[in-house]
């Protein structure tokens, strides 16, 4: 099951957050078809957030069909997103990459910044 972390300083939408990772989960295969995802009241009780806003993240999970809801039963997962499974070894390679970086003193913002322009130069076009 997918834990959901608020981050109240980012300056993203807290449904768009949550939008966000329950897409990461699906790209790691933490999340499968048919996994159910937690109650709107179980999101509510780990980080404090208005259950509409849980119910407005799910309702666009719902519209990109990505989860179903089922009435009396929950919300479902319907399908998956990319290939890049939690175990992979490209993981591995970044976590130490990851762990280089910040040994050498590089900000959480640095890394990102130089991660994104390398995605940037890598992917350029990529509508993914």
């Amino acid at each position: 099951m997918v834990e959901y972390r608020i981050d109240r300083h980012s300056g993203v939408a807290t449904y768009v957050q949550l939008v966000q990772q329950t897409k990461q989960a699906l790209r790691l295969g933490l999340l499968r078809p048919g996994d159910k995802l937690p109650t709107a009241r179980e999101v509510v009780e780990a980080t404090a957030i208005n259950p509409n806003t849980v119910l407005k993240a799910y309702r666009e999970l719902e519209r990109e069909g990505l989860v179903e809801a089922r009435r009396g039963l929950g919300t479902f997962v319907r399908r998956s997103l990319g290939s890049a499974p939690a175990d992979s070894p490209l993981r591995t390679e970044l976590e130490e990459w990851a762990e280089r970086a910040r040994a050498a003193g590089l900000e959480r913002d640095d890394v990102a910044a130089l991660f994104t322009a390398v995605l940037d130069k890598h992917f350029q076009g990529d509508p993914s």
